[in-house]
């Protein structure tokens, strides 16, 4: 079963903003929507760009390669929810925002 592992510390990512991490051998996109953290797969479904870098607005993050735009509560793509990255479940323990893949 898989565990939540540390990632970063929640301070270090702004309110609007996300960042990229390697959480257990995963790359992984993470979020601060409004104080609340969500954790994608950092690996856009079109050519692979970086999601971590994205142009992020609301829960929506717009890849900075191609412009396809992801929902980072669910993963969905926001043009054809049928296409999803992972998504993984975020925990925020004692300043450290805990991610859990696998």
């Amino acid at each position: 079963m898989a565990e939540f592992v540390k990632a970063i510390a929640a301070a270090d990512l702004d309110p609007g903003k996300g960042t990229e991490v390697n959480v257990a051998g995963t790359a992984v996109a993470i979020f601060n929507v409004g104080g609340s953290y969500y954790a994608i797969s950092n690996t856009c479904l079109h050519r692979g760009g970086p999601l971590g870098q994205g142009f992020v607005e609301g829960p929506t993050v717009t890849c900075p390669w191609h412009s396809w735009t992801y929902d980072v509560t669910t993963g969905a793509n926001v043009v054809n929810r049928e296409l999803k990255v992972p998504c993984y479940e975020t925990r925020v323990e004692g300043g450290q925002v805990l991610v859990k893949v696998g």
